[in-house]
């Protein structure tokens, strides 16, 4: 736990289970990336939801997933990558962050997979144009090289406090 925490002291890092951490990888546009297992409720297609006036673009709207009204967040308009398109891979995948229940669009979802704390790396410093915050680190895997998003960090920054307002 100690290798991992020093990357990034000041991020939220998830618990290695034996030194180890287990990701959901999904894509958005080229990129892959991963989250914390431990926070995905689960996996679900693309449904239409409802909009809601004067919310953010990234924000789609909400679902009514079994009586709770769950905020829908695309992550591609987040991240600013480009128009999203959605298919038979679009993915929502379902978080449980906090006893919040969030809805993040992603293009596809890849697998789950455990990677060791030598295989994360600290996230390069980027500077201003990059905003390295909500970022554990990067995980290496063989050829592959997953972006590791701290998803505790970013659904409960200032910019989506507004998830907490929508839904509520």
């Amino acid at each position: 736990m100690a290798e991992i925490a020093s990357l990034r002291p000041q991020a939220n890092v998830p618990a290695l289970n034996g030194n180890r951490l287990e990701v959901v990888t999904f894509t958005l546009g080229e990129e892959e990336y991963g989250i914390d297992i431990q926070k995905v409720q689960e996996l679900r297609g693309y449904d239409a939801v409802t909009r809601i006036a004067n919310a953010p673009e990234f924000i789609k709207g909400v679902v009514n997933l079994r009586g709770i009204i769950v905020p829908i967040i695309d992550m591609r308009i987040k991240f600013a990558l480009g128009t999203p398109t959605y298919d038979q891979f679009t993915v929502v995948i379902v978080l449980n962050i906090g006893g919040r229940v969030v809805g993040m669009v992603v293009d596809s979802v890849s697998d789950v997979i455990t990677l060791s704390a030598e295989q994360i790396k600290p996230a390069p410093e980027m500077g201003s144009s990059l905003d390295t915050d909500y970022l554990i680190g990067l995980g290496t895997l063989e050829e592959r090289m997953l972006i590791l998003v701290d998803i505790d960090r970013l659904m409960s920054s200032d910019e989506m406090g507004l998830i907490e307002k929508i839904a509520t």
